[in-house]
């Protein structure tokens, strides 16, 4: 079973803290995880379970959950024991937890953006490799909504898998086949035209339409076409920027890779208490 953590504590710990091991006491001390910067917190769990998975003799409380907004000074993680544990773990246990919560403070400012629409914010599969549960557990806790998970929970027909010479014949006996074999599970296709999304419509069994890459002009034809037949989601070229306008073209659902391909990560620190 992939296990994140035991990855990240073996690349930084190796054979040993030598710093820890050479220049620290056996004190007891004693710390705090606090937001440097305004954010939304995510991955406090996970961090408290890197300094439990260093030292089980730590005691160690998440003071804000995923989802609550941070100020600039506040603590999101308290730890008590040994100083050399705290330190050892400190790193692994920061870059969890600022990494997380820029993807949780990201998509809470996309999500903010179409307040007052139907439109809800998706995530994507543009994940980095080996950490996609926590990272899409980040989006949830800014408020977006988890996209599948991978290859493996629904049917998403993109530009590629048309370009490979299916036929519009073929692809609905493709639907047909899986929903027959897969009961409950979604079918979405990509759209890159009206066209496209006029021949989509024609089709029994699609769940939702992606539109690619659509002017808004085009996405809001496209919603009046499928009005209650289908659910449409907005793709490509969604920023901050832009999002508030297509969320008002009336699309069920925008996805934005950026939340986890390119969210920045926020400063938090630790330090050692009196």
């Amino acid at each position: 079973m992939h296990d994140p953590i035991a990855i990240a504590l073996a690349e930084d710990i190796g054979s040993g803290d030598l710093t820890s091991r050479y220049f620290v006491g056996t004190e007891e001390r004693c710390a705090r995880i606090f937001a440097k910067e305004p954010a939304v917190a995510a991955g406090g769990g996970t961090g408290a379970e890197v300094f439990r998975r260093v030292d089980p003799q730590l005691a160690v409380r998440v003071v804000r959950e995923d989802g609550s907004p941070l100020a600039k000074g506040d603590t999101v993680l308290e730890i008590r024991g040994a100083v050399r544990s705290i330190l050892t773990a400190e790193r692994v246990a920061l870059n969890f937890i600022q990494r997380l919560s820029g993807t949780a403070t990201l998509t809470r400012s996309f999500v903010e953006a179409v307040a007052g629409t139907r439109a809800r914010i998706l995530d994507t599969r543009k994940t980095t490799p080996g950490l996609r549960a926590l990272e899409k557990a980040a989006v949830v806790a800014g408020g977006g909504v988890n996209h599948r998970f991978g290859l493996y929970d629904m049917v998403m027909v993109k530009d590629n898998h048309l370009a490979a010479g299916t036929t519009p014949e073929q692809l609905q006996a493709a639907i047909r086949r899986f929903r027959a074999e897969n009961p409950g599970r979604r079918v979405e296709l990509e759209a890159d035209t009206l066209e496209q999304v006029r021949r989509f419509l024609s089709f029994t069994g699609v769940d939702v339409i992606l539109l690619d890459n659509m002017t808004c002009a085009q996405m809001r034809e496209a919603v009046a076409l499928g009005a209650g037949r289908v659910q449409f989601e907005a793709s490509g070229g969604v920023s901050l920027a832009t999002v508030a306008d297509i969320a008002a073209t009336g699309v069920d659902f925008i996805s934005v890779g950026a939340l986890t391909h390119s969210a920045p990560a926020i400063d938090f620190s630790l330090e050692l208490l009196a």
